[in-house]
């Protein structure tokens, strides 16, 4: 008995829509919205793969741009060892150039500034990394949705194999029946006894 599910058309074509309720054993209907789309992608024969990291720049808005900016730059050696020489070019001034330092120690201004600095600087790069988790989950959701229509294009496949097998197999049976009917009207001219072959000619 075949187990399987009968996914070709009356026409002998694989239908794509009954491929994709075979694999997913429930009607397209009773899929969440994510899903039926990429049923209905397949059926339609259309692309599901996207990319994601491209599509996100492209909708950043000013504020995210500038954010992702900010973080680039903040999580760089470059700001770490500039900033470093910025402290450094202060405390020197104060402490030793300078006659009348404006920031004497201990440096009230210097640290109003660093905490100023990190209070803005802290909620930026919180932005970029919110929008950089948003990012993943639709990249994870993306790869979600190409293993689908992966797995639907590889169970059609199956299916064509399938068919393909099962058509060899009919005709193999035919021809055997044919080669059967033939051995009969053999038979039956012969008095039911195989033909007698020639003698083999004598030996030199």
């Amino acid at each position: 008995m075949n187990t399987h599910a009968d996914t070709t058309s009356p026409r002998g074509r694989i239908d794509r829509r009954q491929t994709a309720r075979h694999l997913l054993q429930t009607d397209l209907e009773k899929l969440p919205d994510a899903e039926r789309q990429v049923v209905e992608r397949f059926i339609a024969k259309r692309h599901v793969a996207r990319d994601i990291v491209k599509q996100a720049d492209r909708d950043r808005s000013l504020g995210e741009r500038i954010a992702d900016r900010v973080a680039e730059i903040g999580g760089s050696w470059s700001f770490i060892i500039g900033f470093g020489l910025v402290l450094l070019a202060w405390i020197a001034l104060n402490s030793l150039v300078l006659a009348h330092a404006f920031d004497p120690y201990p440096y009230i201004l210097l640290n109003l500034c660093l905490s100023c600095l990190a209070a803005i600087q802290a909620p930026v790069i919180m932005m970029s990394q919110n929008r950089q988790a948003a990012v993943d989950r639709l990249r994870a959701q993306n790869d979600y949705e190409v293993n689908i229509k992966s797995e639907l294009e590889i169970l059609q496949v199956h299916e064509k194999l399938n068919r393909l097998r099962e058509q060899d197999w009919m005709t193999l049976v035919e021809l055997q029946n044919r080669q059967i009917a033939m051995l009969q009207q053999l038979l039956e001219r012969t008095g039911g006894l195989p033909p007698e072959l020639p003698p083999d000619p004598p030996a030199h």
